[in-house]
């Protein structure tokens, strides 16, 4: 048990100082990046520090796995110029029951990610979107999803039109059951149509079977009301407009991600992306894993064996297709080419795997 919490620490220690460089060196490109994007707003640096430091959470959570193997490749080689792996080995323990402390620091820290981290990232990456959307373009086009159905919220030169749904088609560009309230800049709501079903067409929304209300001092808004075969509302909204105002489902913490989902699919859009994503946070700690077996098999070895170089390279170059591998079944799994849960647990499930028979094969010949 000592000997484990030591490897553990070890690697726990390993972890955060890799964590820690990557963080600043990110927070560092992040900020040269800012300050070019924002050339033309005259931002001060407190402005894109703050945008900066904002993104920077979720570039280092996106790469975590690179980081993992990278404190893995450190620990196992300071543990070999130490003469240590010789001690451990030579105590009558195994590869495999040495390699336990730091499975189990990966299996905490993919748990701890998943489950901390990932709220948190997910509150900053919405905070930098929000910020910087105001920066670059004022008032934004917002869409939100709620058990009452979906809302956006368009601009014009009235002011600003909130429109409620009962649910839409796949893109949101018909609505059904939907309702347009207009807000005056200076004061309330003005007007309100009902409609039985909107279409997003040619910059305006064409509602079918529609009811206007306008709301002025003195009038009876129901007696004046106004009934439409067909009207035409002009709008600034266009279908990639509405689909990106749901943005990444990273800005979207885990705990809250099922619910999102439920609301989605009955709002009628589709949710497989956010599925995708769901569930590769989840094998997250199984990935941690399968890296850290990655850089045991290429790395656990004594140093005066020779191409010491030659295997970090390797491990660093498996990882990082790995995580390419990862990437590349994620964008099968959101556009349907691959079921959703082999595009989130085969990469990380196969990679383990590969990698313990690896180390197996070193360790027994």
């Amino acid at each position: 048990m000592i000997l484990s919490l030591y490897i553990a620490r070890r690697f726990f220690t390993m972890f955060l100082m890799v964590f820690a460089g990557f963080f600043a060196v990110l927070f560092l490109i992040d900020m040269v990046e800012e300050i070019r994007r924002f050339a033309d707003q005259g931002l001060s640096l407190a402005a894109t520090a703050e945008l900066a430091l904002l993104n920077t959470p979720q570039s280092a959570y996106r790469i975590l796995p690179m980081t993992v193997i990278l404190a893995a490749i450190a620990l196992f080689l300071a543990l070999a110029r130490s003469s240590e792996l010789v001690v451990i080995r030579a105590s009558g323990r195994s590869a495999l029951s040495m390699l336990g402390a730091p499975l189990v620091a990966a299996l905490v820290i993919g748990a701890i990610a998943v489950t901390v981290l990932n709220p948190i990232v997910a509150g900053t990456a919405k905070q930098y979107e929000a910020k910087s959307s105001r920066y670059k373009h004022g008032e934004e086009n917002v869409l939100s999803v709620s058990r009452e159905g979906l809302w956006l919220r368009q601009g014009g030169p009235d002011g600003q039109t909130v429109i409620r749904a009962a649910r839409a088609n796949s893109d949101g560009t018909t609505l059904y059951g939907a309702s347009f309230t207009t807000f005056a800049p200076e004061s309330g709501p003005v007007s309100r149509i009902d409609a039985a079903e909107a279409t997003l067409s040619d910059g305006a929304w064409l509602l079918k079977e529609a009811k206007r209300w306008h709301f002025m001092l003195g009038a009876n808004p129901e007696r004046d009301a106004t009934y439409y075969e067909v009207f035409r509302l002009a709008s600034d909204l266009t279908a990639d407009q509405i689909r990106e105002s749901f943005g990444a489902p990273s800005t979207i913490p885990i705990w809250e991600l099922p619910a999102f989902i439920d609301s989605l699919e009955r709002a009628g859009f589709s949710a497989r992306k956010h599925n995708v994503w769901l569930q590769m946070e989840l094998a997250l700690p199984l990935l941690l894993v399968a890296m850290v077996l990655v850089g045991a098999g290429f790395t656990m070895r004594h140093a005066r064996s020779g191409r010491t170089g030659m295997m970090v390279l390797m491990a660093i170059i498996s990882g990082f297709a790995i995580f390419l591998l990862r990437n590349f079944a994620q964008v099968l799994g959101e556009n349907g080419q691959i079921p959703v849960a082999l595009a989130a647990w085969s990469p990380p499930l196969a990679a383990a795997l590969l990698s313990l028979s690896l180390v197996l094969h070193l360790e027994d010949g």
